[in-house]
């Protein structure tokens, strides 16, 4: 190995070293956080104590999408021929999705007290439900995490050249290790030194590629074909609707994920939490702009000026890792190892986040809601560190194991936008939704996006929407040629919509043909419609009206665990601006 990857390597070194450090740190400074105020110690992991205050909370809201997935990919269109930046939608689409989530989201939910995004669905529409809606969030969260996995795999194999398989475990390792130590305080604190590694590689790496002899002035390669075609890209007319469709998917998406509610439930108040989202919009606009510039001094490369050869890495399959190569064959060596600790470290500010938020919904939400009323705050805690190692290690194996993980990313993905999303509304907004307007919701939202079909899965379509066309992919490297189908009509956002007014058009027909008495009671086999009305009947995780549960209604719980589930729903400081009625006993609350 020669003495520059041994930099590489004391350089990355140093990085992980200082992120652990902080990490452990955090989750020393904060061991007996919530313990004054009575939280159990499950809640404090899973929302840090709710005292994120806007400091460590706008950088860690910020670090929900600024990823290696963000940095990576809004370089590689803004590099790519025939895309460029009018179609790096990432960082204005997250940027607005942040900013609909603080405007409309973020307040109910935070002023309600939940503790997951899955609460709301398991109140309304019963444990059932809240598992099958679970199922897309955790594949999200999964595949999100591998996805990136995978990215710092092939990001450290071009600059350091060494094992990929390595590299991955000892970075998602790290990760894993300082979540199960400190859970959100750790992922929030970590979160804040990976940030300004980020901004501080990437930005100390531009000049120097700018610099570089063979680099071209990027204003002019901007508008004028130089080496290749302009970096500012263009919207072909044919192509408009598919854009809108990708960018709905960023805005309106990229709402219903837990690491985003997870933030915002541990922000100290409803109003925090939406500035949260305000300041992290415009940090994710600040932190694309060395990306941007990044994948502009790539397209505007002669790259046979270069140690990397006359092939461009267009031509070779590589334009997914133009920011690393930049960063390795346009800078100096020191430079770029520091840009490439930046990357490693972005990557980790993902994959903690996720598995933290994967790990959180199943240990509350499937664990203790639907199987295990009674379970002890200890148990719990148990449960989230077994998940967090269980779904790091899944990340990590589907990270090394499979060649498909950004396909299998894309689609769910998709499916969080198609299924969870107009849910989300329905659940918040829409009173009179019940679990059969929900269940037909997800069916819909299920057929009509896998209907479309997956290219990056070579999953072939059944459903052909109208414009979809047959086009020719070349895999440059093997010069193989795959026919795939392209739709070109916006599927992806018609599909939403179409599963939210099936909630809405199905929960509204089954309230009335049981309200009328057109069907009868015991064909209410979800316990949806008439059993809301029922005492006798009601399910055990149902919530009543203003949040607060009916704790004989419960299965016997120890009295700790009944403090805890009361002072979930019914944050009567908080609730005081949604609700200002005097508060009843809530054992003489009545039901709707």
């Amino acid at each position: 190995m020669t003495g520059i990857h041994v930099e590489g390597l004391a350089a990355i070194a140093l990085f992980y070293v200082l992120i652990l450090a902080v990490g452990i740190w955090a989750a020393w400074k904060n061991k007996h956080a919530g313990e004054a105020e009575g939280t159990d110690r499950s809640e404090t992991i899973m929302v840090g104590g709710r005292d994120i205050g806007l400091f460590v909370g706008g950088f860690t809201m910020t670090a929900t999408w600024v990823g290696g997935g963000y940095i990576n990919g809004t370089a590689e269109y803004v590099y790519l021929p025939g895309y460029g930046l009018a179609w790096a939608q990432a960082p204005f689409g997250y940027a607005l999705s942040l900013v609909v989530g603080g405007l409309f989201f973020a307040k109910p939910m935070r002023s309600r007290g939940y503790v997951t995004m899955l609460d709301p669905f398991q109140q309304k529409y019963g444990k059932r439900m809240g598992g099958l809606l679970f199922i897309p969030a955790l594949m999200g969260e999964i595949f999100w995490s591998a996805a990136i996995l995978s990215a710092l795999g092939a990001t450290l194999s071009v600059i350091i050249d060494i094992n990929i398989k390595m590299s991955v475990v000892i970075s998602a390792c790290i990760a894993i290790f300082y979540t199960l130590v400190g859970g959100l305080y750790s992922v929030a604190y970590t979160d804040v030194v990976q940030l300004f590694c980020i901004f501080l590689g990437l930005w100390v790496s531009v000049p120097f590629a700018l610099s570089n002899a063979a680099v071209s002035d990027i204003k002019i390669s901007a508008v004028k074909e130089i080496y290749q075609a302009p970096w500012k890209g263009n919207i072909k007319r044919e192509d408009a609707w598919v854009w809108i469709d990708n960018f709905c998917l960023l805005m309106l998406g990229g709402i219903p994920w837990q690491v985003y509610f997870q933030r915002v439930l541990s922000a100290s108040s409803a109003t925090y939490a939406q500035v949260l989202s305000f300041i992290a919009a415009a940090g994710c606009l600040v932190m694309a702009v060395p990306s941007v510039m990044i994948g502009a001094i790539g397209a505007s490369t002669d790259w046979n000026q270069t140690a990397y050869g006359p092939v461009p890495p267009k031509e070779r399959d590589q334009a997914d890792m133009i920011l690393p190569i930049v960063l390795q064959y346009l800078c100096p060596p020191f430079v770029s190892f520091f840009g490439l600790g930046a990357v490693s470290a972005a990557v980790m500010s993902s994959a903690d986040s996720s598995i933290l938020s994967a790990s959180s919904m199943f240990a509350r939400n499937i664990y203790q809601l639907a199987f295990r009323q009674s379970a002890s705050d200890t148990e719990i805690v148990w449960v989230m560190r077994v998940t967090i190692f269980v779904f790091g290690g899944l990340a990590t194996a589907m990270a090394l194991l499979t060649g498909t993980v950004y396909g299998l990313w894309y689609l769910s993905s998709d499916l969080v936008y198609v299924i969870i999303f107009p849910q989300l509304i329905s659940v918040l907004f829409v009173k009179g939704t019940n679990t059969y307007g929900s269940v037909a919701a997800y069916v819909f939202g299920l057929i009509l996006r896998i209907g479309g079909g997956e290219p990056y899965l070579s999953l072939p379509p059944f459903i052909y929407y109208p414009g979809w066309q047959i086009e020719d992919r070349i895999h440059h490297l093997t010069g193989e040629v795959e026919h795939i189908v392209v739709q070109k009509f916006p599927f992806k956002t018609v599909s939403m919509l179409a599963s939210f007014l099936g909630n809405v058009a199905f929960s509204y027909l089954a309230k009335y043909l049981f309200e009328s008495g057109k069907l009868l009671p015991k064909y209410d086999f979800l316990d949806a419609v008439l059993a809301q009305h029922s005492i006798e009947n009601m399910d055990k995780t149902t919530l009543v009206n203003r949040n607060t549960i009916v704790l004989s209604e419960m299965a016997p719980v120890k009295p700790r665990l009944s403090v805890q589930l009361a002072a979930t729903f019914t944050r009567r400081d908080t609730l005081a601006e949604e609700d200002s009625s005097p508060e009843d006993s809530p054992n003489h609350e009545t039901l709707d």
